[in-house]
């Protein structure tokens, strides 16, 4: 079944790059989830109250206008049918497979992404899916004797082509 993002999505699109909006109109047509766009492009007010609460890590977020006009990020929130309609879920597995439906899209339209559940790596190009790179990630930072972040619901420009 093919989903189609809401108005609500769309306008939380308005100044993203137009190379990622392409990805996430066409990740939306081949993801087996259904998912919405929740940010888009974010001031630096709301950037840094993000990272106050522990929510973001940077105030250098490729959701803050870049230097071409544009943002280069986007969040989005899973929606999964309970038999009761769709329900807002968090659980990292339900992400693997949008970050999968990304990585296939991004190819597809050639612009380089990374995940928020990857950082180490690029997601477009990878021969792995989104759950190996989840765990090579964390493996990598417990090897490392560092900790990890996972935001399962980001994808960020990595390259324009």
């Amino acid at each position: 079944m093919a989903f189609v993002l809401s108005q609500r999505s769309k306008s939380r699109l308005v100044g993203v790059h137009p190379k990622l909006v392409e990805v996430v109109h066409r990740a939306i047509q081949i993801t087996p989830v259904d998912f919405g766009v929740t940010y888009g492009v974010r001031d630096l007010e709301t950037q840094k109250k993000l990272v106050a609460a522990k929510r973001s890590t940077t105030l250098k977020s490729k959701h803050l206008i870049q230097d071409d006009g544009y943002g280069h990020a986007v969040d989005v929130v899973a929606y999964v049918d309970t038999g009761d309609g769709p329900e807002v879920c968090w659980e990292l597995p339900i992400y693997d497979d949008i970050a999968d439906a990304f990585k296939q899209a991004s190819e597809e339209k050639g612009l380089t992404l990374r995940w928020g559940c990857a950082w180490h790596c690029h997601l477009t190009g990878q021969q792995k899916n989104a759950e190996q790179l989840r765990n090579e990630y964390i493996d990598l930072r417990k090897s490392q004797g560092r900790s990890y972040f996972l935001d399962g619901p980001h994808l960020e420009v990595m390259q324009l082509s």
